[in-house]
């Protein structure tokens, strides 16, 4: 299975869906995906028994405004591997692979997008096996209007790409972090038996 790149909608999209959900009891309803909870914590706890990874909790912002929310990450040992961060928001998750890579599970918590918690929770294996595999690249790359990351996501049933800007700072540290040239992150070590 394939999945289809995620599409910001447009401002026109973004009103259809507002006009949508807004009126509706329980449009926001979240206790439909605590089981989304439970699976990354499952797929956590296998993959630090399995890899040579360091895991580490905290709480953090996922944003300069947002609210503090448990953080999970595993950082590999070696350092060619790209790290994993989980972060477990009221509404469900925020997977951040390598430097730039992010997917919030659900994109939508509303009834009316109706995502279901037993799709999410296969993606979120699919996509860390992807990225465990070694299928993560990214890169900067430089034009007229500024900087901007490159990233792709390629394991069995998963092919994304996805870019965006970076700020002269984050460009500046990307190029200095070797970021510059395309990086493909190297899979994970698996812990000895």
């Amino acid at each position: 299975m394939t999945h289809l790149p995620l599409v910001e909608p447009g401002a026109a999209g973004r009103a259809r869906h507002t006009a949508l959900v807004d009126g509706k009891p329980g449009a926001t309803e979240t206790d439909r995906f605590a089981s989304l909870h439970e699976a990354a914590e499952t797929l956590l706890d296998e993959l630090s028994a399995r890899f040579q990874v360091e895991r580490r909790e905290s709480k953090e912002p996922l944003g300069l405004d947002d609210a503090l929310v448990r953080t999970v990450r595993l950082i590999p040992r070696m350092p060619t591997a790209a790290p994993l961060a989980v972060h477990f928001t009221e509404l469900g998750l925020t997977l951040r692979f390598g430097r730039w890579w992010w997917e919030s599970l659900p994109a939508c918590v509303c009834e009316t997008c109706d995502e279901d918690p037993a799709v999410l929770a296969d993606r979120l294996r699919t996509h860390t096996e992807a990225l465990i595999e070694g299928g993560l690249w990214e890169r900067v790359r430089r034009g007229f209007s500024g900087s901007w990351f490159e990233t792709r996501l390629i394991g069995t049933g998963v092919k994304y790409d996805r870019e965006g800007p970076l700020s002269a700072a984050g460009a500046r540290d990307a190029r200095r972090g070797g970021f510059a040239a395309a990086i493909q992150w190297a899979p994970w070590q698996r812990r000895s038996l």
